[in-house]
C-alpha cells in the first residue's frame, strides 16, 4: 500500500484540540511542525487507505474554522520503513461497518480520487487532440486490417477518465461532475464519429474487412470485455496505480466500434454502421454499470450523512437501471 503525508493546518488556538484528536488514534504516526502567522501545523504519515478517515475526522471537527486546511501529499519512501499496521481501533469505530472499512483501506481517499478524476474530465486542447489522433490511427488500422495500428490508437485514446467520472458522479450523486464528464465524453464521441465518417467517405470503407466486420457483431464476450474494462478502470483510479494500460482496455471497448460506425456511415453502409453503434452503446452501458458497482463495493460515499443517503439512493437506482438494460441486451444477443 502506498503512503501519504497529511498536513493539518489550523489557527494556533486550536492546537490542543487537534493534538488531542490525533493522540486518540492509537498507532498513528504524527508530529508537530514549526508554525508561522498564528498557524498550527501537524503532519501525519500513514498508509493511503487510512487517509480518508483521518481527513473526514478533521473536516468534521474543524470545517467551520477559518484558516483550516488539509493538504495530502504522496510519499515515495521513508527511512526507516514503516511497518504495516492494522487500522487503529478508534478509526474503525468511525465506520458503521467493519467490512466497508476493510475494503476502503485498500484504496486511496475520496478527496484524492475526486481530484484525479476531475482533472480527467476537463475538455482541453490535449483531450481534443488525442481524440483526433487516436481516431485517425484507429481508422487507418481498421481500413488496412492492421491489428498493431489499432492497438496503438487505443493507447492514446483519452476515454478512461470521462467514463470513470460518470460512474463516480452516480456513486456520489454529484451532478456537476456528471455533467462535466458527460459533456467531455459526448464531444469526444462526436469528434470520433464525424472524423471517421469523413475518412470513410473519402477512403470508401469496406464492411467485409475482417477488423471492421468484427465490430459489427455483438456477443456475450463483448459484454464481458466491457464489464471487465469498467471494473479495471475504476480500480486503476481507486488504488492509485498507473491508468495508462487500463485505459487501453476501455478504449478497446469504445474506440474501434465507434470508429467503425463512422467509417461505414461515411461509405454508405448504414445497416452495418448501426450494428457497430449498437456494440458501442452496449459497451458504454457495461463499462458504467461495472464502474458504479466497483465504487459501491469499495464503499465510496460522500462524507456527510445527508449526502450519503442521497448518493446511496442514486447508486441503487443506477444499478437497477443498468441491470435491467444489461439483461435486455443479453436476451437480445442470445435470441438474435
Amino acid at each position: 500500500m502506498a503512503q501519504r503525508l497529511l498536513k493539518i493546518i489550523l489557527p494556533a488556538n486550536h492546537q490542543a484540540q487537534a493534538l488531542d484528536l490525533l493522540s486518540d488514534q492509537d498507532g498513528l504516526n504524527f508530529w508537530q511542525e514549526e508554525s508561522a502567522q498564528g498557524k498550527f501545523v501537524a503532519s501525519v504519515l500513514m498508509d493511503s487507505g487510512f487517509s480518508e478517515t483521518i481527513m473526514d475526522l478533521f473536516e468534521k471537527a474543524f470545517s467551520h474554522v477559518d484558516g483550516f486546511r488539509l493538504v495530502l501529499l504522496p510519499v515515495e519512501a521513508t527511512v526507516p520503513r514503516m511497518e504495516k499496521k492494522d487500522t487503529p481501533p478508534d478509526i474503525v469505530s468511525e465506520h458503521k461497518q467493519g467490512k466497508e472499512k476493510q475494503i476502503g483501506a485498500e484504496r486511496i481517499s475520496r478527496e484524492e480520487l475526486y481530484a484525479d478524476i476531475v482533472d480527467s474530465t476537463q475538455l482541453t486542447h490535449v483531450y481534443i487532440a488525442l481524440t483526433i489522433l487516436s481516431t485517425v490511427v484507429a481508422a487507418i488500422g481498421l481500413l488496412n486490417n492492421n491489428v498493431a495500428v489499432i492497438i496503438g490508437a487505443m493507447v492514446i485514446a483519452p476515454f478512461l477518465g470521462p467514463n470513470v467520472a460518470l460512474a463516480l458522479s452516480t456513486t456520489l450523486a454529484d451532478t456537476k461532475l456528471g455533467t462535466s464528464a458527460l459533456r467531455t465524453l459526448l464531444i469526444g464521441i462526436l469528434i470520433v464519429l464525424l472524423l471517421s465518417a469523413v475518412m470513410g467517405y473519402i477512403l470508401d470503407a469496406e464492411p467485409h474487412t475482417p477488423e471492421i466486420a468484427a465490430r459489427t457483431r455483438t456477443g456475450l464476450s463483448d459484454l464481458l470485455l466491457a464489464l471487465a474494462s469498467g471494473a479495471a478502470g475504476v480500480l486503476a483510479f481507486t488504488t492509485g496505480i498507473s491508468s495508462a494500460l487500463i485505459g487501453v482496455m476501455v478504449s478497446v471497448a469504445l474506440l474501434p466500434p465507434l470508429t467503425v460506425c463512422g467509417l461505414l456511415l461515411g461509405s454508405g453502409h448504414r445497416a452495418q454502421s448501426f450494428s457497430a453503434f449498437l456494440l458501442f452503446i452496449t459497451n458504454i452501458i457495461c463499462i458504467n454499470f461495472a464502474g458504479v458497482m466497483t465504487f459501491f463495493i469499495q464503499g465510496i460515499t460522500p462524507r456527510t450523512w445527508w449526502e450519503a443517503n442521497k448518493a446511496k439512493k442514486a447508486t441503487r437506482k443506477a444499478i437497477v437501471l443498468w441491470s435491467v438494460i444489461l439483461i435486455i441486451l443479453v436476451a437480445v444477443i442470445l435470441l438474435f
